[in-house]
Order: structure tokens, then C-alpha cells, then sequence
């Protein structure tokens, strides 16, 4: 039977088609096979060759080769079957062996790399091994050359910052404190301490009068080794630097007694390197020119206490008003422990505080064995009973101020202690202020009224009372003495004086009429003329016309000459509308010129002064003497213008100020468009003047002197003549 060549091709095919791939895979897998090794070279050997020679017979194999030729026709379809799973599974072996032959090779890549890596580290970690060694080996002499260089350079630093801190020394007493005003210690006029102002420096302590309790409180509290270094103590330095670590902050100093001192004779309290350098060059030579006790003497005398007192010995007048060898062990120890905060601790501001520092003076005294336990126990155990002044009240300090400049003006400049017994009556003073505040705060914005000035004297010119303004906080002008106003009907006072010492009385007639004197037309109030009238009702109903017809025949240079002999000082124009005040004045010199009147002389000198003592109470100043009564035809006129001022008050602009029983005159003043207001009266025991306004000369309301300043003024005389007279309570009278 022949074989069918359909089924010859048939079975070729897949034969061929596996010889060709076979062999194409076996050229594109011998470098990878190569590389995998022993084993993937034997599995590509074995995929090469080809199968043992196969015969297909029906149910047996033969020896026929299976080839690129026809198959023999007798093969059976089970043979063909069978033949053609077996190339199946043969090609599915080659591609496994070659994937994993692959597989292998990249294996064999990482291992490589890995290898080559590790290689290389290895040689880094060699040489560096073999620099360290050689580094190891030129150590020694490198170290020693380069630490010769290092310290050289910073001993030359060192070198060079000493001799610029040297060099830089304070010379011939350094940075001295400024000279300052002499503390001044104000008693009232009954005796009473009321005020303070200025630096308290007490007497200069000497070796001698040392006080040992405080002496020892200040080494115990300062400075333990005081008496053991020579300036500088690097242990107590040493402790400081530690506790202060341990405190996260600044608790403790290091600073020795000496080396305080060196600051505050020397140098400046600013914190930095260069102070605390120079601070300690200073101490070493203090140390070496002074005493133990010396240094000791002259820290007491120059520390700073608080509360204005510079020196022991200050602080102890100040704080306990005594004398600093007479101090118990307890204010001892007060004293000592303010040194360290003087500010905060000061016992008139902080007597807690103050105390509470003085029992760890006491246990540090203790502690040193400068006194025993008990006796520490026994000064804990007695009260400090503070002798100091109050602090100022604020509505007093235009007084102060006042008082202040008339100790310069008395003595010239002083560096001791005083003590000045002044004129003030202190139950005056509140008075007045209370006065002051009252009305202004109840009619002080509907009549647009911002500020106010009351001054009360005697007629000899003691000052009793004075508000410089509304609020010293606010302002510390003083309207008494600094401020300057037009005075407008006051200065009628000179006009009238002066016109009765040219022979005028009271009642010589004057024709009240439109009247011009060169370019000046006078005007009265309310522009009504009333015809002739005598001096005193002119005066009395302040006459505009008759004043200025008045001083242009007396002359107005005679009226400045009047004005000038009574005390006002301030500069004058001879011109015709000075009749009228145009001129700006004081109310000081005013109210002056209104004593005089009262008094009865030529002249009244205000002063608030009436003795002034040292550190040591000696006497330094005594007032004098009142000057001499007018006498002649000067007391005349004197008398006269007493009897007009007093018509002022009963039937005249004065009238609101009219009190029962109490015989009263004054003047009204009233300048242009309402820009300032007064009335200046006295009764016997007093004079008192009184102004309100606006410090900008803002327009008031229809203000006048016999308004809201004649309410102020009856305000304050009704209460205060009782109190200077030693009369009962003065009644009040309603105003007409």
C-alpha cells in the first residue's frame, strides 16, 4: 500500500517546523548557556542531539528514523499521536532549560558585583586604617606645637584686652556722681513734717564713730570674707557662679565690698565684661592703699538706701530719724539688707519686704558668729518703728516747688541736709484744694472754666495756702507764681493809690462820660454812663471811664512807679489802657500789693520760708522783720483805699463774697471778652486772691470777678477764719 503524501506532509510538518526553532533557539541560547555553568551546558548538549531513530509500525516501534522526509504510510494514527505529544514535551523541556539557564546567568552577574563591592570597601576600610595609623603616629608632635601656638595667641588677647581696660581707667576720680540739690525735709508752720524733695547724703561717717552692729550687718549680709581677701574672692566668686547655675538665673553676686566700692566711686553700673575687669584692677588697688576699715567707712558712705538717702548715716535719719552710731541691732540689719535692692526694699515703700530681708540679715550675722542666736532672736523680737516723712500730697507740691526755689534763692547752692520750717497751714492747704475742686468740677464745664489758682496769706506775707492749678499730676505750672494775665479791673487799685496821694479823696467827683485819650476809647460794662460820681462809687461799681480819666492826670508813669513800690514786677507799658490792666501780671504780685494795703506799709515781700536749719540743726536762715508801716501821707491814702475796697464788697461788684460779721474788702477784675476773672480781698487775718480761666485763653462764658472767683473766695474765708482766728464757724450769706 503506498503512503498518502497528504499525510507524509502532514507529519513533516510539525517536525520541521521543530528542527528549525530548535536549532534557532540553540544559536540564541549558547552564550547564555555558556555562562550558567556545568549543568545548563549539559542541558543544552542534550537539547542539541537529536531522538534516537523511531520506527512506527503498528503497535511497535521500529528503527525508522523520523527525518525532514515523508513518513512511512504504515505508521498508524495512535504512532502519530504519540510521536506528536512526545515533540511537545521536548520543546516545552528546551524552553524551561533555557529560562532557567538564564536565570542562572543573572545570578551569576549579581554575585559578581557583590563580590566586586564588598572588594572594594574593603580596600577604603584599609586605607583609612593606614592614614589613622600614620595620623596616630605624627600625633604627639603636632599636639604640642599647635597648643604652643594656641596659647601664645591667647595670652596675647588676654594681654592686649588688660592693657585697653588699664588704659581705659577713670582718671583722677573717674565717673563722680553730678553734684545734686540739698535734700530738703519741709515741717508746716505748727511743725509737722509734710514733705521730702531731693538726695538725702547725711554726715560722713570716719573709722572712729563706726557703728559695729551695722558694720557687721553688712559684712555678714555682702561680703563673709570681707577681712580674708585681698579685693577679689575668686572662692566667693566660685559660689556664686554655682548657685546661680543651679537657680537657672541671677541670685547671688560675686562682687566683694571692695569691688562695690571701685563702681560706685569709679565706674559706671553698665553690665558688661570691660566694667568687671576694670572693677577688679580697682579693688586690688584699693586693697592696697586703704584699710580694711577705711574701705568698710567709705562703702557705708557712698551706698545707695533708697528713698533718696546716699550714706549710712542719711538712711538713718531718713528712715528712722536718728543718727547712724545710734541704730539698734535690728535697724542695723533693716539697713544692711536694703543695699542689695534699695529701691524695691525700701521700708516707705515695701516695710515687708524690708523686714523680711532684715531677719536674713540677721540669721546670715548668726551664721558668721557676729552675734548669737538669742540676740538674733531678741532684734527679730523688738518692732522697727519707722520716723519718715509722708509722702507729699500732690496738691501741695506747687507749694514745694515754690519753697525749693526760694532755698536757692536764700542760700545759693548747698550739699548738706536741710530742714525748713515753712508757713503752709496744712488744714488750709486741704481747704483750698477742696474748694477749688469742687467748684470746678460743678460749674467748671458750663461756664467753660478749665482751671483755677487760690492764694491765702497773712497781711505780713506768710503764704498759708496755694493751688497752683486744677491737677499738679496733670500740670506742674503754677499759676500763682509762673503764670502772667491780664489783671483788667484789679489794677485800679494803683490808679486810685496813686491819685490819693496826689491829693484825691474818696469823694472828689469825676464825670463818667464817653471819653478818648489819643486813639483809646475806655468803655464801661454794659455801656451805660452814669455822669459825675465820686472816687468811691466809681471804685465801687469799677467805673471804666473814670479810671483811665484818673491816671491820664495823675500821669501813668506814676501809676507804674506806684505798682512797681508795691511789689509788681512784671513789665509795665506806660501806655493809657494800663488803667484797665492790659498789662500781664502774677496773681503773686498782685495779692502782694493787696496786702500791703491790708497791712498797712509800703510793701509786703511774700515769702514760705520762715527758718532754715543744717544737717547738724544749726541755724543757716531766720526770716527777718516786716518792713516799716506807712506813715504820713501814705498811710492816708492807705486808709482811704481800704475804705473803697471795702465799699467794693458791700454795695459794689464785690457783694457776693459779703460774709456776717466779718469785715471784708476786695476787688473785682474782669478782662476782655471774659479771657480771665478774679477777685482779691482780705479781712484782717487773711488775704486771698483767686483767678480762674483757660490756660489757652479760650473765651469763658460771661465770667466776671464778682461771679464764680467771688464764689471760691467766700468759699474758702468762711472756713478758714475760724481756723486762723480761733473764732467759731462764720455763717454763710446768700449773695445779692
Amino acid at each position: 500500500m503506498e503512503r498518502s503524501p497528504e499525510r507524509s506532509t502532514a507529519l513533516a510538518d510539525p517536525l520541521s517546523d521543530g528542527a528549525a526553532s530548535g536549532k534557532a533557539r540553540e544559536h540564541a541560547e549558547a552564550k547564555p548557556a555558556a555562562m550558567a555553568g556545568d549543568a545548563g551546558g549539559a542541558a543544552v548538549k542534550a537539547a542539541r542531539d537529536p531522538p534516537a531513530p523511531l520506527r512506527l509500525v503498528a503497535n511497535r516501534t521500529t528503527d525508522l528514523p523520523i527525518t525532514g522526509t515523508s513518513a512511512p504510510s504504515e505508521v498508524p494514527l495512535g504512532a502519530a499521536t504519540r510521536a506528536y505529544a512526545g515533540l511537545i514535551t521536548a520543546k516545552i523541556k528546551r524552553a524551561a532549560t533555557s529560562a532557567m539557564g538564564q536565570a542562572r546567568g543573572h545570578l551569576a552577574r549579581a554575585t559578581w558585583v557583590t563580590k566586586a563591592s564588598f572588594a572594594r570597601l574593603g580596600g577604603g576600610l584599609r586605607w583609612l586604617g593606614t592614614a589613622g595609623a600614620s595620623m596616630a603616629h605624627h600625633w604627639p608632635r603636632l599636639r604640642f606645637s599647635h597648643v604652643v601656638t594656641l596659647v601664645s595667641l591667647g595670652a596675647l588677647v588676654v594681654i592686649g584686652y588688660l592693657a585697653y581696660c588699664i588704659a581705659t581707667l577713670p582718671i583722677n576720680g573717674g565717673l563722680q556722681a553730678e553734684a545734686t540739690q540739698s535734700a530738703l525735709v519741709l515741717e508746716a508752720d505748727n511743725g509737722e513734717t509734710f514733705a521730702t524733695r531731693g538726695v538725702f547724703k547725711g554726715d560722713k561717717l570716719t573709722a572712729a564713730d563706726l557703728p559695729p552692729h551695722l558694720a557687721q550687718a553688712i559684712v555678714a549680709i555682702e561680703d563673709r570674707r570681707f577681712y580674708q581677701h585681698r579685693g577679689v574672692d575668686l572662692r566667693g566668686l566660685a559660689r556664686a557662679v554655682f548657685r546661680n547655675a543651679q537657680a537657672g538665673g541671677t541670685r547671688e553676686g560675686g562682687s566683694t565690698i571692695t569691688q562695690q566700692l571701685a563702681r560706685l566711686m569709679f565706674l559706671s553700673q553698665e553690665r558688661t565684661l570691660k566694667r568687671k575687669v576694670q572693677e577688679a584692677m580697682l579693688a586690688l588697688w584699693l586693697e592696697s592703699q586703704l584699710s580694711k576699715d577705711e574701705i568698710l567707712v567709705r562703702y557705708l558712705n557712698t551706698a545707695f538706701f533708697g528713698a533718696g538717702a546716699y550714706g549710712a548715716d542719711a538712711a538713718a535719719k531718713r528712715y528712722f530719724g536718728k543718727r547712724a552710731k545710734e541704730l539698734s541691732l535690728g535697724e542695723a540689719a533693716m539697713l544692711a539688707g536694703l543695699v542689695r535692692a534699695p529701691s524695691q526694699l525700701a521700708p516707705t515703700r515695701n516695710l515687708g519686704g524690708a523686714k523680711e530681708r532684715a531677719d536674713t540679715v540677721l540669721q546670715a550675722m548668726a551664721d558668721t558668729g557676729a552675734i548669737t542666736p538669742q540676740q538674733a532672736d531678741q532684734a527679730r523680737a523688738q518692732p522697727v518703728s519707722l520716723q519718715t516723712p509722708p509722702e507729699t500730697p500732690p496738691g501741695s507740691n506747687y507749694f514745694v516747688d515754690m519753697v525749693a526755689n526760694d532755698v536757692r534763692r536764700l542760700l545759693g547752692s548747698s550739699s548738706g541736709d536741710l530742714t525748713l520750717r515753712t508757713t503752709i497751714n496744712l488744714q488750709l492747704q486741704r481747704l483750698a484744694e477742696g474748694v477749688v475742686a469742687r467748684r470746678l468740677e460743678t460749674e467748671g464745664r458750663k461756664k467753660n472754666v478749665s482751671q483755677a489758682a487760690l492764694l491765702a496769706m497773712r497781711p505780713d506775707g506768710a503764704i498759708l495756702a496755694l493751688v497752683g492749678g486744677r491737677d499738679y499730676e496733670a500740670s506742674q505750672f503754677n499759676r500763682v507764681t509762673q503764670a502772667r494775665r491780664q489783671a483788667g479791673s484789679l489794677f485800679k487799685l494803683f490808679v486810685y493809690l496813686t491819685a490819693f496821694q496826689r491829693g484825691y479823696t474818696p469823694q472828689s467827683i469825676l464825670v463818667d462820660r464817653p471819653t478818648q485819650i489819643g486813639d483809646w476809647e475806655p468803655q464801661n460794662h454794659g455801656g451805660r454812663f452814669r455822669g459825675a460820681v465820686n472816687l468811691r462809687t466809681a471804685f465801687a461799681q469799677s467805673i471804666n471811664t473814670i479810671a483811665a480819666q484818673l491816671a491820664d492826670e495823675v500821669g501813668v508813669a506814676a501809676v507804674v512807679d506806684t505798682a512797681k513800690r508795691m511789689g509788681v514786677q512784671s513789665n509795665l507799658p506806660a501806655v493809657p489802657s494800663l488803667a484797665l490792666g492790659s498789662a500781664d501780671v502774677t496773681m503773686l504780685e498782685m495779692t502782694r500789693a493787696f496786702a500791703a494795703v491790708a497791712a498797712g506799709v509800703q510793701s509786703v515781700e511774700p515769702y514760705a520760708v520762715r527758718a532754715i536749719k543744717g544737717g547738724s540743726q544749726q541755724a543757716l536762715y531766720t526770716r527777718p522783720g516786716v518792713g516799716p508801716e506807712a506813715s504820713g501821707r501814705l498811710g492816708e491814702a492807705r486808709a482811704m483805699m481800704t475804705e473803697l475796697l471795702q465799699a467794693v464788697v458791700t454795695e459794689g461788684t464785690g457783694k457776693a463774697v459779703r460774709l456776717p460779721n466779718v469785715t471784708a474788702a476786695g476787688k473785682t477784675g474782669t478782662t476782655q471778652e471774659y479771657r480771665d476773672a478774679w477777685f482779691i480781698g482780705f479781712t484782717p487775718e487773711l488775704v486771698v486772691g483767686v483767678w480762674v480761666g483757660n490756660d489757652d485763653n479760650e473765651l469763658m462764658k460771661t465770667v466776671v470777678g464778682g461771679d464764680l472767683p467771688a464764689a471760691i473766695w467766700r468759699d474758702f474765708v468762711s472756713r478758714a477764719l475760724p481756723l486762723v482766728s480761733g473764732r467759731g464757724p462764720v455763717p454763710q450769706a446768700a449773695p445779692t
